[in-house]
């Protein structure tokens, strides 16, 4: 079952990750100032995974692919990791769709 990871730095910031049903990372927030703020960025990501105009494909200088995840006003909630070819990079966004509305958190 996917999961949201919520992390602390060291420095006291805070960001999220999302965790694919096969244990791996596939998006990965900023960094917020607050757990509060990071808790908003989950609900971020839940409202608007589920909606195809969010994602924004993308293609690294090295020729890799990724997506930024948006919220409505266009802002970017969270970056995937890189991947080989579109097909992984569909596969990972059809995961965040699927998975991310009832995906729990946990801290670690």
């Amino acid at each position: 079952m996917a999961t949201f990871e919520l992390k602390k730095n060291d420095a006291g910031a805070y960001h999220f990750n999302f965790v694919g049903a096969e244990g791996k990372t596939i998006l990965r927030s900023e960094q917020y100032s607050s757990k509060a703020a990071a808790q908003n960025g989950i609900e971020s990501v839940r409202k608007n995974a589920d909606q195809e105009g969010r994602y924004e494909l993308k293609e690294s200088s090295s020729g890799q692919f990724y997506f930024n995840l948006k919220a409505a006003n266009g802002q970017i909630i969270g970056t995937s990791m890189m991947y080989a070819d579109n097909a992984e990079r569909e596969k990972k966004i059809a995961e965040v769709k699927q998975g991310a509305a009832k995906a729990s958190v946990m801290e670690v």
